[in-house]
């Protein structure tokens, strides 16, 4: 369950038109603190940025699952689940036992996945991935924003 500022935050965010992105951004913006406080780890970057992405669809961020191929059949129906219950609505008590046993693996994971050094290498590694014309696209908008 996210916390209750983290909510606020991608609502505040919404209302100022941001880009869903930009709102799911609150929430792996909190599961790197939560991993850097100690509370759980995560295996790699990658990991910690899709547990805040989950969360995000879940809490209704307008997030669509990435297109079938681009990922693999149990990754796309993750998200496609996480996306669907944001949008329905109807938060689920979770089981207590499964909770248990996600967070109890999380915690034998390391903690390097949220420094700054493994985000820095992640966002690297993200950008060389970009064509060139995202990468126009995100010159504009940051250069609108300012």
């Amino acid at each position: 369950m996210p916390d209750k500022e983290t909510i606020e935050r991608a609502q505040q965010d919404k209302r100022e038109r941001k880009a869903p992105t930009t709102q799911a951004g609150e929430f792996i913006r909190e599961e790197m603190h939560h991993i850097r406080e100690g509370k759980h780890g995560a295996r790699n970057t990658k990991q910690a940025i899709a547990i805040g992405l989950s969360k995000a669809r879940r809490a209704g961020v307008n997030l669509p699952p990435p297109a079938k191929g681009s990922v693999s059949e149990k990754t796309w129906k993750s998200t496609e689940r996480a996306y669907e219950k944001g949008r329905h609505g109807g938060q689920s008590e979770p089981s207590a036992k499964r909770s248990r046993a996600t967070e109890g693996a999380l915690k034998r994971e390391g903690h390097s996945a949220a420094s700054h050094a493994a985000l820095s290498k992640q966002a690297r590694s993200s950008a060389a991935h970009r064509t060139a014309a995202a990468a126009k696209k995100a010159a504009r908008t940051r250069a609108a924003s300012r």
